[in-house]
């Protein structure tokens, strides 16, 4: 079978239509919209595009299904999830090679984000028995106090475009762990993985009602009747900070329970005793994981003046070794990025730098199409007041800027209205240790490049966000604590 055939028998194995009360469904008035692949820019599957009418639908089915959602045993939840886990893995090249014909990430990035993505359904399998609260005696004596955790309800999930699987299972799975149903809402330009994957909930047996999905060519159609029904109770976002804040004004006026995964800017600190061979290979999936198209991913790299000269040529070395290309094809490391706006971000972003004194080492240029390419880059000399230091990239552009002493580097660090990674190389402890206190970040990798895990707090701080996703503290996003005293039996 060629890759032609294979990709094409895959698509076609994609639904086409809405999930809405354990049925796929067309959208009311029978709009759709076209989802492209971004490495060609040809058409791959033409959708359906839920209205206001089909939104209140899948509102209706979430709620009609919460009451008897939350009173299933949390072991069978957890089996569900299980379930899923178990099928993913074994359908993990399908949902790979889907990813990366839609999103554009190269094959070996898409196979690690189903591992990743996997894992938050293994997780939460697990964590679905493990929801506990506790009984005291009061400080009085007079009664007992009973704690228990009650799922939120039924919970509006908005997912991105970047990691269209594993950002569909960090939300959905802990919703469903806790008892909760869901209506999600995937990314216009990457709706197919979140539908391959809604099938296969299908498929293991997730209840009619529980998951229900709308995709739709606008979000502001589907989400304002959701979020203005009293039924809703929770609402998850993962996005930008812009349409975060739009979405917690909106939020407010229902007291909704939120989680807010935003925008990032994150620093990348190497000192003048950084082991430079691990800083540089940190530097790497840092930067050009998802082509650079992650919240995570390092924005400015701030490096020690006596290191940077040889930090820069050793990173460009790599860098102009990247092959550039669709993902699908042998040794790319580089995709294209999303759509024809973000290389036009990108060259605007580059081109400020240089036009206020920073150099090209490599890169710099947008590829000529078929496809959004742009060249995996590095800009060295950034010099202040520059807006690919106070921006997000959101692509293959490595930029560098020196500082003096450790109080500079963790000013220049702190300088951002973001706060969501951090990254530091460095062999002293000591100093590493410092720097966890000083960076003002609700993550961070000591010398290591790459800090997400299923099993971990996701998220920040400041402008980049509210809540946590994954670890312990993911569940607890959709449980709601309920506090009952009762007297002392035995007064």
């Amino acid at each position: 079978m060629t890759t032609s055939t294979r990709e094409s028998e895959l698509l076609a194995s994609v639904p086409h239509q809405l999930y809405i009360g354990g049925q796929w469904v067309d959208a009311t008035g029978g709009g759709t919209f076209d989802v492209k692949d971004p490495a060609t820019g040809n058409v791959i599957k033409t959708i359906a595009s839920a209205t206001a009418e089909d939104a209140q639908k899948a509102m209706d089915a979430a709620a009609n299904a919460q009451e008897q959602w939350a009173a299933t045993a949390p072991r069978v939840r957890g089996e569900l999830l299980r379930r899923a886990f178990d099928l993913m893995m074994e359908r993990r090249d399908d949902f790979a090679l889907l990813m990366t014909i839609e999103m554009g990430k190269p094959l070996a990035e898409a196979q690690g984000e189903v591992t990743y993505g996997g894992e938050f359904l293994r997780w939460f399998s697990e964590e679905a028995v493990r929801i506990h609260g506790r009984y005291a005696t009061s400080p009085e004596g007079t009664g007992r106090m009973i704690v228990s955790q009650r799922p939120v309800g039924p919970s509006y999930l908005i997912t991105p475009w970047n990691f269209p699987l594993a950002m569909a299972t960090r939300k959905i799975g802990p919703a469903l762990a806790a008892g909760c149903t869901v209506i999600v809402k995937p990314a216009q330009v990457t709706p197919l993985t979140t539908l391959h994957f809604v099938k296969l909930l299908e498929e293991v047996g997730v209840p009619a009602g529980v998951v229900n999905v709308v995709t739709s060519s606008s979000s502001s159609a589907v989400s304002k009747p959701i979020l203005e029904d009293d039924r809703l109770r929770k609402l998850s976002f993962t996005g930008s900070t812009l349409v975060g804040v739009a979405l917690l004004k909106q939020a407010a006026d229902k007291v909704l329970r939120t989680s807010m995964e935003l925008g990032g800017n994150a620093p990348f600190i190497v000192f003048d005793d950084a082991d430079l061979d691990k800083a540089v290979d940190g530097a790497l999936a840092a930067k050009f994981r998802n082509i650079g198209q992650a919240c995570t991913a390092a924005n400015r790299f701030i490096v020690h003046e006596s290191v940077a000269d040889e930090f820069s040529r050793r990173v460009a070395e790599r860098v102009k070794a990247m092959r550039v290309g669709r993902g699908t094809e042998e040794g790319v490391t580089i995709g294209p990025l999303i759509d024809e706006d973000a290389i036009k971000k990108v060259s605007e972003l580059v081109a400020d730098a240089v036009g206020r004194g920073a150099q090209v080492v490599t890169g710099g240029s947008a590829i000529d199409g078929p496809g959004t390419f742009f060249e995996p880059t590095v800009v060295t000399g950034v010099q202040p007041g520059s807006s690919i230091l106070s921006e997000e990239i959101f692509g293959p552009v490595l930029s560098i800027v020196t500082f003096k002493d450790e109080a500079e580097a963790v000013r220049m660090a702190n300088s951002t209205e973001y706060g969501l990674v951090g990254y530091v190389f460095t062999k002293d402890l000591a100093r590493g240790q410092r720097m966890i206190d000083a960076v003002d970040t609700g993550m961070m990798g000591l010398n290591i490049g790459v800090v997400s895990n299923a099993a971990a707090p996701f998220g920040g701080v400041k402008q980049s966000g509210l809540g946590r996703e994954g670890g312990f503290e993911g569940i607890h996003e959709y449980l709601s604590t309920k506090y009952t005293l009762t007297p002392d039996p035995f007064g």
